[in-house]
């Protein structure tokens, strides 16, 4: 019983002995990464890369209502954003957040925390549902986005939106969206990318499956995609970020856990590589312990590691 009780006390608090140590030098790479340290962080802001009592006590983040507004019709399909206003006055810069889900389920609701939290943070904060496989396949998920993209700018003036300061951020196949957009450089304005455990080159993804066990990877990707590589190779260049980073490309935010078992942390690591390669302001937040999902309680280690270099990210590429 001694043996299990120990056995079982150092698993629970593995995560938060290693979320002590990834946090003791996380200031310093967003530092050097972007170029932002706390001094500069004012207003509502996570103080400290982890706490132990802020995953009882939480974040400190108010209820922000958030309004339902309808975007576009495509193909039949009403899609909507929710919008939770800044909680700092005037015209501010807008996040657009992209949930996951395999590209097939999922909607805007799943994030509330994080929109609720970054309004709290002085941020316009979009979130925006979007056309799902498999019924609809790419590049649909891409023309929701910049449909939502154009309803927020003719409504800048309304929602107090400065249209040249935007940042994206998504998670799963929401990583894989934003990543696509940002890449593309088809929307003005776009400062920077936030992708968790996103995947980012599908044909690599193709060639490395998820274990059958957990998830048939490449019958999703098929879904998403409308076929297979050899059926829609143009489809699988174009959903694939990796292949389309240049020296032009908006700096980047990574976030991935290393037992990730949907989605490969070696892709992660290959896209912060070629970041690097092209002299790309990145930095990826390695969570040795963390597997997909990680920060969906942003007051657990990994989500208070993620907001913190999120938050001051976003501080740096927009100013604000």
């Amino acid at each position: 019983c001694l043996i299990i009780g120990s056995i079982t006390f150092v698993f629970l608090t593995s995560p938060i002995v290693r979320a002590y140590m990834v946090g003791s030098n996380l200031e310093k790479r967003l530092e050097t990464s972007f170029g932002v340290t706390s001094a500069n962080m004012t207003g509502f802001h996570q103080t400290k890369p982890f706490s132990f009592w802020q995953m009882f006590t939480g974040n400190g983040a108010v209820k922000i209502p958030f309004t339902t507004y309808h975007y576009a019709l495509h193909e039949g399909v009403d899609l909507t954003l929710n919008f939770s206003p800044s909680a700092i006055p005037g015209i501010r810069p807008c996040l657009v957040v992209v949930h996951g889900g395999s590209w097939k389920r999922g909607d805007n609701s799943e994030i509330a925390a994080v929109n609720n939290y970054f309004a709290n943070a002085g941020y316009q904060v979009a979130t925006i549902n979007y056309r799902l496989a498999p019924k609809f396949h790419s590049p649909a998920s891409q023309n929701d986005v910049h449909a939502a993209f154009t309803w927020l700018r003719q409504h800048a003036t309304e929602l107090k939106i400065d249209t040249t300061n935007f940042v994206l951020m998504g998670r799963s196949a929401g990583g894989q969206i934003v990543l696509t957009m940002a890449y593309s450089g088809n929307e003005n304005g776009v400062k920077g990318v936030a992708a968790f455990y996103g995947p980012n080159d599908m044909l690599w993804s193709y060639e490395h499956p998820d274990n059958l066990l957990i998830m048939d990877s490449k019958l999703v990707q098929r879904d998403f995609l409308g076929g297979s590589p050899t059926e829609v190779p143009d489809r699988y260049i174009a959903e694939s970020p990796y292949l389309h980073v240049t020296p032009q490309t908006v700096p980047t935010l990574l976030v991935h856990g290393t037992i990730d078992a949907h989605v490969h942390y070696e892709q992660t690591a290959r896209l912060a590589k070629k970041l690097d390669d092209y002299k790309i302001k990145n930095m990826l937040l390695t969570l040795p312990w963390a597997t997909h999902g990680c920060e969906y309680n942003l007051n657990g280690p990994s989500g208070q590691l993620s907001m913190y270099s999120v938050e001051r990210f976003f501080k740096a590429v927009t100013g604000k």
